[in-house]
């Protein structure tokens, strides 16, 4: 049986390099992001470069009935999913107060509903097939006071944690894993289209990583069946002082370290 695998967020960060990462492990791809031009050209690159099959289909992730859409394709074509990647990403760049309920519904969907809708829709499929394997990408956010800075993103990645524990509570025993996927700051474009590029060129060098690199360790740490993946020592680290100093001291280094993350609006 081919191998495919489902990446969501795939035109670009990421997800786009994780598409390359698990195309040069022999995996097929379906790919699927909103922009359907970025998306061909990934598929004919990857195709070439690698000799997989590649599929795209351009989905709005914030529209609800979009991950039943991206079931329902990946069905017609007979690709039986072994690996879910749930990478969409959604950024606001207005203040919590002057932000619509409507955005903010968006948000939420983008990253909470919709991984939990894609990976109900496909773990029958997994049971079926003797395993499978999930990777929620999350963020060291998930593990960090409260930011001024989008106040929803914090909560809800430490909610995709939280949820990526339950599917490993609940589906190990059936071969299924789920990985929760914690980077810091990444070259991406994300911040850019969020509002946050400003603050995110005032973090320091050596805290910023390439998108390739995060891939990498994301990647091998979902094959490898690991409940948690935080990329690079630098994060590992981090991540371990988050878990252990008091709220006010994580704040005060949080202020040096990523200026304006707790400025107010």
């Amino acid at each position: 049986m081919s191998k495919y695998a489902l990446v969501t967020g795939a035109s670009s960060g990421i997800g786009l390099e994780v598409s390359k990462n698990l195309a040069s492990k022999g995996y097929n791809l379906v790919l699927t992001a909103r922009r359907i031009d970025l998306l061909n050209d990934l598929a004919n690159d990857i195709e070439n470069q690698y000799g997989v099959n590649v599929d795209v289909i351009s989905k709005d992730l914030s529209l609800y009935d979009s991950p039943k859409e991206i079931y329902e394709f990946c069905e017609s074509k007979n690709y039986d999913i072994n690996l879910l990647v749930n990478n969409a990403g959604y950024g606001i760049k207005t203040a919590f107060h002057n932000t619509s309920i409507e955005d903010e519904e968006n948000f939420i969907r983008v990253l909470g509903t919709s991984v939990i809708m894609l990976t109900k829709l496909f773990i029958p499929n997994m049971i079926n097939n003797g395993g499978g394997k999930i990777m929620i990408v999350s963020s060291v956010a998930s593990f960090a006071a409260p930011s001024a800075i989008q106040p929803l993103y914090g909560p809800i990645k430490t909610f995709m944690n939280r949820f990526s524990d339950a599917i490993n509570i609940n589906y190990k025993h059936k071969g299924i894993t789920s990985t929760s996927v914690c980077p810091g700051f990444t070259v991406t474009g994300f911040h850019t289209a969020s509002g946050v590029q400003e603050q995110m060129d005032r973090v320091p060098k050596f805290m910023v990583f390439s998108a390739e690199r995060i891939a990498k360790e994301a990647v091998d740490a979902t094959l490898a069946g690991k409940s948690l993946c935080v990329p690079t020592k630098t994060y590992k680290f981090l991540v371990f002082m988050l878990k252990n100093l008091p709220q006010s001291v994580l704040r005060l280094i949080g202020t040096g370290l990523a200026p304006g993350r707790y400025d107010r609006n």
